[in-house]
């Protein structure tokens, strides 16, 4: 019972559905996230290990840089991604869709043979008369 609740609460929230919806495409790094999502660093961190608490989402770490994907291991949760990608419309996600493209467009090496720098247009500054940094993503 406190399993399904904990998947329950993981997709109760907007990004963490966005997220979900981003991901049924494929494992993507956080880099990817925050660009498509257009969130700081700090905030999909904190968004995918809630995900991955829940069981939803799979982690490995390549180099420096951390991928994720949907954990489809059970019926279960390949019936919850399936209901999300039919209740998440295309039309909803179309603004983190055209950000994760152009990000991906910017670095074509990547995914011509995965480049060892593939966060390194993701950096972090501090805002004047904020108490946070925000990440911002250099494109070309």
């Amino acid at each position: 019972m406190k399993e399904l609740s904990s998947i329950f609460k993981a997709l109760s929230d907007e990004t963490r559905l966005r997220i979900v919806k981003l991901l049924e495409n494929g494992e993507l790094c956080v880099c990817h996230i925050v660009a498509a999502v257009d969130m700081s660093q700090s905030r999909i961190s904190f968004h995918l290990k809630i995900l991955k608490d829940a069981g939803l989402v799979k982690d490995r770490r390549e180099g420096r840089w951390m991928r994720y994907r949907l954990n489809e291991s059970d019926l279960f949760k390949r019936l919850l991604f399936l209901s999300i990608a039919e209740r998440v419309k295309n039309e909803e996600m179309a603004g983190d869709r055209e950000r994760l493209e152009a990000f991906i467009a910017s670095r074509p090496q990547e995914f011509a043979g995965l480049a060892a720098a593939c966060c390194s247009r993701v950096r972090r500054k501090t805002v004047p008369g904020f108490m946070f940094q925000v990440s911002t993503v250099r494109l070309k």
